[in-house]
């Protein structure tokens, strides 16, 4: 495991590479977390994760459905792959100056039916379920997850 000292270093000098969950419901609508950290802290954002070193993608996957949704031993193949998008963001999870954040991302969407998932609010400090038409009229969803619906 990294530092904080060691992460900001990778921070500063190569993208991360993260996965997005676009977990919609049976009425269509997508769910967006209020994000607790940075980069991107105080917007709406959909759920996701970094992957980690040596990771799978099928692995970091479940990781991700099970940190961010609450859904345990979720597989990828649940999800459609949506494709590839680079996130920048001018500020880090350390709020150091001068260090921005890139993320390669692998956007992945996935329809739930049932019972919504719950999520865990220690990466956001509440959940909504909005209608794309909705969350792009919005100023406070984050224009990386309004990019998943232009």
């Amino acid at each position: 495991m990294l530092t904080q000292l060691d992460f900001l270093d990778v921070v500063r000098l190569t993208p991360l590479v993260a996965i997005d969950l676009i977990v919609s419901d049976t009425q269509g609508r997508v769910l967006i977390g209020h994000r607790r950290n940075r980069p991107a802290r105080g917007t709406w954002f959909v759920p996701g994760g970094r992957i980690l070193k040596d990771e799978t993608l099928d692995a970091a996957f479940a990781r991700i459905a099970d940190a961010e949704l609450g859904i345990g031993r979720l597989e990828r193949s649940a999800a459609r792959f949506e494709g590839v998008f680079e996130h920048h963001y001018s500020d880090n999870f350390a709020d150091e100056p001068d260090v921005s954040t890139h993320y390669i991302v692998l956007a992945y969407s996935l329809p739930i039916s049932g019972s919504a998932p719950v999520g865990r609010l220690d990466q956001h400090s509440d959940y909504l379920w909005l209608a794309p038409p909705d969350l792009l009229a919005r100023d406070d969803v984050h224009d990386n997850t309004k990019a998943y619906f232009r």
